[in-house]
């Protein structure tokens, strides 16, 4: 005789049957090839490419300080791209963020029929291809481009501006790329703020900066810190922009890794770089889950 299942039993199995598929695509695609980064980044380099099955810690040591000295040197190069890398990640999300803040809450506020086709023209450069967009800013930004081409013919300078290859470069193509994304969560958070609050600070007499900073502020910051950590962590081991907007003067971290594994062929240094952005990453992912889970311990408290 066949058992008869209880809801119970018929939930959890349809639970198991829906989350299978995701759990088995990201335990091959993910879970895997970084489990094997990280076996990679305690092996002892080939004299010719690939690993030697040693324990060998001085890939770390390369970066952190601990290098033997003999085979493998410190070099202060590497924290340098490591900090540069997290300056500009930092300096991104912060532009992102002062770009869609404001386009965000008009967005939010404004009908239905509107709502939908900004949130089109948002997402609309993902239709077309990221080399192709970063190609378009070389163009923009290159000594015979668009921008000092107008200049000089406008009398404004005599000779034209270095704005390619350069960190500004870099940031602006970043934030260029990445501004769907920090835009998304904050409409997200803006668009279920309750008016009410804001009219009931006007009528308090509240100015709108006050408003703005007592109310609007502490209401989105989900998707403020949401939208920075989606914004950061791409930001953080980009080399596709690096790379073609700043060539070979602006190096981070994710360049850094692209040479070790393609160019030096030493896998097992570039496998410790890489465990390193996973820690930074894993790093900021904690601190955003505990910011979130205390400002909904505190809302949930005020509401008590």
């Amino acid at each position: 005789m066949i058992p008869r299942l209880t809801t119970l039993d018929r939930k959890r199995w349809r639970l198991v049957g829906l989350l299978s598929p995701i759990t088995l695509f990201l335990g091959v695609f993910f879970l895997a090839p970084l489990s094997i980064m990280l076996v990679y980044a305690f092996l002892e380099p080939g004299l010719y490419g690939g690993v030697e099955w040693n324990y060998y810690h001085h890939n770390f040591g390369r970066i952190l300080g601990w290098a033997d000295g003999e085979f493998e040197e410190f070099d202060l190069v590497y924290l340098q791209i490591f900090a540069r890398s997290f300056r500009l990640a930092l300096t991104t999300v912060l532009g992102a963020l002062l770009i869609c803040f404001p386009a965000a809450f008009w967005v939010s506020r404004l009908d239905d029929r509107w709502k939908t086709l900004c949130l089109f023209l948002i997402t609309l450069p993902f239709f077309a291809s990221l080399v192709v967009r970063l190609f378009a800013w070389v163009i923009i930004l290159k000594p015979s481009g668009f921008i000092n081409q107008t200049l000089i013919s406008m009398g404004l300078i005599e000779r034209p501006f270095d704005m390619l290859y350069t960190e500004g470069a870099v940031i602006l193509g970043m934030i260029y790329i990445f501004i769907p994304f920090m835009f998304l969560p904050l409409y997200a958070s803006l668009e279920k703020l309750d008016r009410s609050l804001i009219e009931a600070s006007s009528d308090l007499g509240a100015s709108r900066l006050k408003t703005f900073l007592r109310v609007t502020l502490p209401l989105s910051l989900p998707g403020i810190i949401g939208g920075s950590i989606i914004v950061f962590i791409p930001s953080l081991g980009n080399f596709i922009v690096p790379d073609l907007l700043g060539g070979a003067k602006v190096l981070m971290i994710g360049n850094l890794v692209e040479q070790q594994f393609l160019q030096a062929r030493n896998w097992p240094f570039g496998s410790a770089l890489a465990m390193m952005i996973m820690v930074a990453v894993l790093i900021f992912l904690l601190i955003y889950v505990s910011v979130v889970t205390r400002s909904e311990t505190m809302s949930e408290g005020r509401e008590f």
